[in-house]
């Protein structure tokens, strides 16, 4: 049910979605830009824009240029893989992150939509439990698998560990710290954000005539990679040697966005496959229709579901489901009363015990009415495997009473097992 306070206003606004919770987040990491210490980071979102943005490299260029710098201690380009969070979340708001079909006939080619994916991840929410039985979540591709970094992921938990951004500033800080009073340390950070101006400064010299530029090119490209690995030599003397917590902060950012990406590019494909699942499954409730899937489908997994389904759902009862064995055994307990079982209680009343050994599947009761009634106790005993020699009457009718009501329990344990296996998915 539609909650009615507010919605007038909803309608009658638009909602401007936008990552800018997530560039908050980032500038605050770049906010420690505040001196020397920390310039490298700033230089380089600027040098990843002046690469993006510059209209005279060829793509491949521009390709090889940022695998360079990319590989120069990865977990040090902190700047470039929070300049990539930002692109990806941007493109979950657009849309653009799920390309466009050439065979949709529309503006955008058929391209996604914020809209459809919140919508297509709803629906997948709904549709893995009733089709694998677990939450969408432990498949990995719960509504965080899909917008955790536009959902605060990275600046909040749910334990009491710190958030990945707060991890990632401390370790800024106490870079900073450091390089206040380690000549060392604070020359190799401005030795590497200088190397990130000096080449975006030269990627802002050349021009669309320029034609011998690429010796120049790698030079500078060369010189960034060469300062970073002094700055990562420098960083790892510090106590503690942070470099390993950037490693698996990066790896950890990197791994959120991947999963991302792999998830809502997609999304399409995923949910028809889980449409198309669905759609086959509802053609059991038809008898020739579970036959013409039964005789087509070559899979035995397929065969086995529609010939065994109307079996499997006969043995489907709402009153047997049950959570736990406790429960189960409370539950025999009460079909057993609603039954009327045990429906004799009294081993010395033979025509009882007698007329309950008639009703029993197990005993063949043919030409019954010609035996006494201490003859057919016999003769039932006999056919349960209940030894019978040298037993008195009244000692074989409480074991044939016994065995009987018995069975009444365990096939009424049977029966409950069937509807949960009826109802289990495999």
């Amino acid at each position: 049910m539609t909650v009615n306070k507010g919605l007038l206003s909803l309608v009658e606004n638009e909602p401007n979605f936008t990552n800018q919770s997530l560039e908050n987040a980032v500038n605050e990491i770049k906010a420690i830009d505040k001196d020397d210490g920390h310039q490298f980071i700033l230089s380089q979102f600027l040098l990843d824009e002046a690469i993006d943005d510059n209209t005279v490299l060829s793509q491949t260029q521009k390709n090889d240029a940022l695998e360079t710098l990319y590989n120069a201690q990865p977990h040090l380009q902190i700047g470039r893989y929070l300049k990539d969070v930002v692109r990806h979340t941007a493109s979950i708001i657009d849309g653009s992150i799920i390309p466009g079909d050439p065979n949709i006939s529309s503006e955008d080619q058929g391209q996604g939509s914020f809209l459809e994916i919140l919508q297509n991840v709803q629906g997948i929410q709904d549709t893995i439990p009733e089709l694998y039985g677990v939450t969408a979540s432990e498949k990995s591709i719960g509504v965080n698998d899909h917008l955790g970094t536009l959902n605060n992921i990275f600046t909040t938990t749910e334990d009491s560990t710190a958030p990945v951004f707060t991890r990632l500033k401390e370790i800024m800080q106490l870079i900073d710290t450091t390089s206040r009073t380690t000549s060392a340390l604070n020359l190799a950070i401005t030795n590497a954000a200088t190397a990130n101006l000096n080449l975006r400064t030269f990627l802002g010299t050349i021009r669309d005539d320029s034609t011998d530029f690429q010796t120049t090119l790698d030079n500078r490209v060369n010189s960034v990679v060469t300062m970073f690995s002094t700055l990562n030599t420098r960083i790892a003397q510090i106590p503690g040697d942070p470099t390993t917590d950037l490693v698996a902060i990066r790896e950890e950012i990197n791994v959120q966005v991947n999963l991302e990406n792999s998830n809502i590019t997609g999304l399409r494909t995923y949910v028809e496959f889980l449409a198309n699942k669905q759609a086959y499954t509802s053609l059991a409730e038809n008898e020739t229709l579970r036959e013409v899937m039964a005789n087509v489908a070559q899979d035995t997994n397929w065969q086995n579901y529609f010939t065994d389904y109307e079996t499997e759902k006969a043995n489907q009862n709402p009153i047997y489901t049950t959570n736990t064995d406790s429960d189960k055994s409370a539950l025999i307990e009460q079909v057993m009363a609603t039954s009327g079982l045990p429906d004799v209680t009294d081993s010395t009343d033979l025509d009882a015990v007698a007329a309950k050994a008639k009703r029993d599947a197990r005993i063949n009761t043919a030409n019954y009415d010609r035996y006494t009634v201490e003859t057919q106790i016999i003769k039932s005993c006999e056919q349960l495997g209940i030894t019978t020699a040298n037993r008195m009457t009244s000692s074989l009718s409480n074991s044939l009473l016994n065995n009987m009501n018995k069975h009444d329990r365990d096939e009424i344990a049977r029966q409950l097992d069937l509807n949960e296996s009826a109802n289990t998915l495999s």
